[in-house]
């Protein structure tokens, strides 16, 4: 008679861990009512932020952006692109003479941020008309970045291939 419970209690189990796995293995984006019916998550940041400080605030929140479990949906990782653009591309050159002690302090950590956001897959690319335009040595750019002829014609790309665009600026 216990060995006929026990059977009723496995298949009990059995039955309740049929209804409960499509809840727990769904993203957890459930959370947020605009990523209802997602399929995939893609973004491009428009980073034109100049003030180092704020910089690596901005480039730090992309970074926990991308590894928010909310936007792994379907177990698809989010594909996110970081354009710099305008005065962002000072603060990603190894000269950093032009800026204070504490700036350069700053400069140090957007320049982890980046390595770091790099090797989880964020791509990351330079206007590199921002950077004639701002008198940035070329080859003093990260070297995570890769170089974009016109920054806007890359963003323009990325939402013509459905990417939500963000301006950081």
């Amino acid at each position: 008679m216990i060995a006929k419970y026990k059977v009723y209690i496995l298949v009990g189990l059995f039955i309740s861990a049929a209804f409960l796995l499509p809840s727990a293995t769904s993203s957890s984006a459930a959370g947020y009512e605009a990523l209802k019916g997602v399929e995939s998550v893609k973004a491009v940041f428009d980073e034109r932020v100049g003030n180092p400080k704020v910089a690596v605030a901005h480039l730090d929140l992309i970074h926990k952006t991308f590894k928010d479990q909310s936007l792994t949906i379907k177990s698809r990782k989010p594909h996110l692109v970081v354009i710099f653009m305008g005065p962002s591309v000072k603060l990603v050159s190894k000269n950093t003479e032009d800026f204070t002690p504490e700036e350069q302090k700053d400069l140090g950590s957007i320049a982890r941020i980046i390595s770091d956001m790099s090797k989880d897959g964020i791509e990351l690319e330079i206007c590199m008309a921002a950077v004639r335009l701002m008198n940035v040595d070329p080859a003093s750019i990260l070297p995570q970045i890769k170089p974009a002829d016109n920054g806007w014609i890359s963003a323009i790309g990325y939402q013509l291939k459905g990417y939500a665009y963000i301006a950081d600026f």
